[in-house]
């Protein structure tokens, strides 16, 4: 079998260009994404993860991270879901 080389493409810069990437953070209001400061988009993720954690307590919480990702990330990690979410769902693509 002989490559086609009519149907290769020359891409130097694969990643998406500046309009296809967000420069602010979005909340949802009433439905919609709306942009907010970052301190407010922070502000709302805490208090969505609050109101998870106060509603299902720990078990309803899981995270599960990268292998890709560095030790001291991953270990980060869970001592997040363990320390502050108060869960034991945590797991890792490790084994593959």
């Amino acid at each position: 079998m002989v490559a086609n080389p009519r149907r290769w493409r020359r891409d130097p810069d694969p990643a998406p260009g500046p309009a296809g990437r967000l420069t602010h953070p979005l909340v949802r209001r009433d439905g919609r994404l709306v942009r907010a400061s970052w301190e407010e988009a922070l502000d709302h993720a805490a208090e969505g993860l609050r109101r998870i954690r106060e509603r299902y307590g720990g078990q309803g919480f899981g995270l599960f991270s990268c292998s890709k990702s560095t030790n001291e990330l991953n270990y980060l990690a869970g001592k997040f879901a363990r320390q502050v979410m108060g869960s034991n769902n945590v797991d890792s693509c490790n084994r593959t």
